[in-house]
């Protein structure tokens, strides 16, 4: 019987009420925060683990609304913040400092579950230490992203350290009791990419509240807003896997063909750091390029209470990503009800059946995506009866009261095994 549980997500700006958009601050952290509240609502207790980098936090954070659940910091390194990619230097620190809070305030976890390859080196650290099983979720294979993401490899390696990356994963993937992925065809990528097929993995998507994110009522005005009468949304983290330059190509055509529709990239920081404000400038270029200015905006961070009606009063929601393991915010925007236009490179092809509930494409091909997109647009039956697919879809698979209860299954056959 499982009761008390410990996770761990080691980067990034982790809040109970989460910092989206900043740096290394996504939908992993979202996962993590839904999964563990959900597991609250079944009566576990869980404990969320992570780095403590800004004094002004306190080290116990307890998450409104879920009396189970809580945040604890433990101090490593310096009192600033570490890009992931960076942060194997601290993450000896931090597992003693783990292993000696624990000792001391003699919290009874029944398991460790870390998430991304950060976390998941201090999971096994902990979990040996403090004689526990150890469960795993990578969120992102290193190794597939290098694939994807392509470039000088000598510079890619200079800035994702993608080498020391993919060891770390591969031992951990050797090591744990458990091994959670999120999608098939990670596991696919798992053999084919690290030659790694273990009988502990399992596949366990993300998932979505229902209750927040969903379409508009008939009674429902659309409300005051800053956003266009009609426009195309996309919404991420703004980095350079993203694919909004493919976006932007692609748009070029859908605006010379559809009139009257504006493109609104929305994601990003509060307060970007440099590798961000690169991506945005170079968005900014072709936008000027192609003489855009007076249908594309850049709308930056998008906060927590404005994010529902973004998705709502969209005409379509698009998710151009080079390298995507899953992609949350498509997820949120179907069920909001909205058609989904989706690269098909990524996890999210394995909820969308192309045509259906949504519609998969090459973002690379700017004339497939722009199509894709004018379809959508022209067609506004076909879309509102792929929208009602899409929310049909989230509802049944992916809320995530049902993918807590896959977790705690999981967690059981873990343990037996």
């Amino acid at each position: 019987m499982i009761g008390s549980i410990c996770m761990l997500s080691t980067h990034g700006y982790f809040d109970a009420v989460p910092q989206l958009g900043r740096t290394d601050t996504g939908g992993q952290v979202v996962y993590v925060l839904e999964v563990a509240k959900a597991l609250g609502r079944r009566g576990h207790r869980v404990d969320i683990y992570t780095r403590w980098f800004d004094p002004a936090k306190g080290q116990i954070e307890p998450v409104p609304g879920a009396p189970n659940v809580r945040i604890v910091r433990v101090r490593s390194g310096p009192w600033e913040f570490i890009p992931k990619e960076q942060i194997y230097d601290v993450l000896p620190e931090l597992s003693r400092g783990m292993v000696e809070l624990i000792q001391t305030e003699r919290p009874q976890y029944d398991l460790f579950h870390g998430h991304y390859v950060d976390a998941g080196i201090v999971t096994l650290d902990v979990a040996r230490a403090l004689e526990r099983p150890a469960i795993f979720t990578p969120h992102s294979l290193g190794a597939w992203k290098r694939e994807e993401m392509g470039g000088d490899a000598e510079e890619m390696e200079r800035v994702f350290r993608f080498s020391h990356r993919i060891a770390e994963e591969l031992r951990v993937f050797k090591s744990v009791e458990g091994l959670l992925l999120t999608t098939e065809v990670q596991q696919q990528k798992l053999e084919e990419l690290y030659g790694w097929r273990g009988s502990n993995a399992a596949v366990i998507p993300p998932g979505v509240d229902i209750d927040t994110f969903r379409p508009l009522r008939p009674d429902e005005g659309r409300g005051t807003s800053d956003l266009p009468a009609r426009y195309i949304l996309t919404l991420s983290r703004i980095d350079s896997n993203k694919g909004h330059d493919l976006l932007l190509n692609a748009f070029d055509i859908v605006r010379r063909e559809v009139l009257g529709v504006e493109l609104v990239i929305g994601g990003g920081s509060p307060e970007p750091r440099e590798t961000e404000l690169e991506v945005v400038a170079s968005m900014r270029r072709i936008i000027a390029e192609r003489g855009m200015e007076g249908t594309v905006r850049i709308i930056g961070y998008v906060p927590d209470e404005d994010m529902v009606s973004s998705y709502q009063q969209a005409e379509m929601f698009v998710l151009p990503s080079i390298f995507e393991p899953f992609g949350m915010t498509a997820l949120e925007a179907m069920a909001c009800g909205k058609t989904v236009v989706a690269s098909r490179l990524g996890g999210i092809r394995e909820v969308i059946s192309s045509g259906e509930n949504g519609l998969l494409v090459d973002p690379s091909d700017a004339r497939e995506f722009a199509d894709a997109m004018i379809a959508v647009l022209r067609e506004p039956q076909r879309a509102g009866q792929m929208g009602q697919e899409g929310r049909r879809t989230v509802e049944e698979r992916f809320s995530w009261d049902a993918i807590a209860e896959r977790h705690v299954a999981f967690y059981e056959r873990s343990i037996e095994g």
